[in-house]
C-alpha cells in the first residue's frame, strides 16, 4: 500500500497544506492597510489553480495495479512448536502424576456374608 499520513493519502495532505496557507496568507492580507487587501484575490486564484490541477491530473491512476500474489510466511514457527513442545510436556507428566493416583487407590474388602 502507498505511504499514508494519519490514515490518508499523501494527495490529501498536499491539498489540505495548500488550503491552510491560502487561508493564513489571505488572512494576512485582509489585515494589511490600502491596496495591499486586493492580494487575497491573485492568493486565492493561485490556491484554487493548483488544487484543481492536483485533482483533475492525479500523480497514480485511480485503478490498482493487477493484484500481486503474495508469499504467506509462518513468522511464529518456532515459537508454536516450542508451545506445543510445553504443552505436550506438561500433558506426559500430569498423565504420569495421575497414573500412581489410580494404581494406589485403597481398594476396600466386602463382606462375605451379607444378610
Amino acid at each position: 500500500m502507498t505511504a499514508t499520513v494519519l490514515q490518508v493519502g499523501a494527495g490529501v495532505v498536499v491539498l489540505a497544506i495548500v488550503c491552510i496557507a491560502a487561508l493564513v496568507v489571505s488572512i494576512m492580507l485582509l489585515r494589511a492597510e490600502g491596496s495591499a487587501k486586493l492580494g487575497v484575490i491573485p492568493v486565492f486564484l493561485l490556491a484554487l489553480t493548483i488544487i484543481l490541477v492536483l485533482v483533475f491530473f492525479p500523480r497514480s491512476p485511480e485503478t490498482p495495479p493487477p493484484f500481486k500474489e503474495q508469499e504467506i510466511t509462518d513468522t511464529l514457527f518456532i515459537g508454536r512448536y516450542v508451545l506445543l513442545a510445553v504443552a505436550s510436556v506438561a500433558f506426559v507428566v500430569a498423565l504420569f502424576m495421575l497414573l500412581p493416583m489410580h494404581f494406589l487407590e485403597p481398594v476396600y474388602a466386602k463382606d462375605l456374608r451379607s444378610q
